[in-house]
């Protein structure tokens, strides 16, 4: 491995590239947003492979954000639409989440927006709310749930990307970080973390599979998005190893989390003033 493979292997451990540019043009898209649709965006961060840190150089940058309307907008009869989307404009693909939306998910322990706030790459945010919302995901989290949605993941891609002899690259981390996202859970480690890193970390102790992993995310972060390649045998293994060796699930503990809290931090979010106005009474 040359030199620069080299570099970048070590560099995959915090690697999280966003320009000050890019910065700067997401912000740009989020005042925007907020502007075109009457809206506040409450945090917003990255979501792909950016998030998870092992980005090629033409990876998309997927912002994902969480907003709340004004109080008007919940007092409707009917029920109004609770995404935005953002037609994608060259590598940026945005979109969000109503914040009773993202509430309504985490009442039903939906990985992806725990993800989202474990994110290590955050464009926005309004630090209390998100502390709040960061607070209350452990007791929503139900390892049963999120232990399914990763092996599903992980089953899909395998089946679906990694069959042949020639394969294309990026489909291992997308079969190998649910996998181990799985090992985490069954460990009894509690919500998995975004990054790949500390999965890998935590859970691979196998050297030479280590040691493959470390090259392939070199590769991956030097090359483009469709980069092909041969099998890279000890991952190979073991994926099919986890899949052929799958385990019933452990006898999980249930969530715990009050939906009195959801109710709240919504109430707090869209209606700030009146609220305090209330308390300083």
């Amino acid at each position: 491995m040359d030199k620069k493979l080299n570099a970048l292997r070590d560099k995959f451990l915090s690697a999280h590239p966003i320009s000050p540019e890019i910065h700067a043009r997401v912000l740009a898209e989020l005042d925007a947003i907020e502007h075109r649709h009457q809206v506040r965006v409450l945090f917003a961060c990255e979501s792909g492979s950016r998030g998870w840190g092992f980005a090629s150089p033409d990876s998309d940058y997927d912002v994902r954000f969480i907003y709340v309307h004004q109080p008007e907008w919940y007092l409707r009869v009917e029920a109004q639409r609770d995404v935005i989307e953002v037609p994608i404009s060259d590598e940026l693909d945005i979109c969000g989440w109503e914040l009773r939306k993202a509430l309504q998910l985490m009442r039903r322990s939906n990985p992806t927006l725990f993800e989202w706030l474990d994110s290590p790459v955050v464009y926005r945010e309004d630090a209390p709310l998100a502390a709040r919302l960061r607070a209350l995901a452990p007791d929503f989290f139900s390892e049963r749930k999120g232990r399914w949605h990763y092996l599903a993941m992980a089953k899909n891609n395998f089946r679906g990307y990694l069959q042949g002899e020639t394969v294309r690259l990026k489909k291992y981390l997308y079969v190998l970080r649910p996998l181990l996202a799985a090992r985490w859970i069954d460990a009894g480690r509690g919500m998995p973390p975004m990054r790949f890193a500390d999965l890998a970390d935590a859970m691979v102790d196998e050297p030479q599979l280590r040691a493959e992993i470390r090259q392939l995310l070199a590769i991956k972060m030097a090359a483009g998005e469709a980069e092909l390649g041969a099998r890279f045998e000890q991952i190979h293994a073991f994926i099919e190893g986890e899949l052929a060796n799958e385990q019933p699930p452990a006898d999980f503990k249930r969530p715990v989390g009050s939906e009195a809290a959801l109710d709240a931090l919504l109430r707090e979010a869209v209606w700030p003033a009146p609220i305090a106005a209330a308390e300083a009474g």
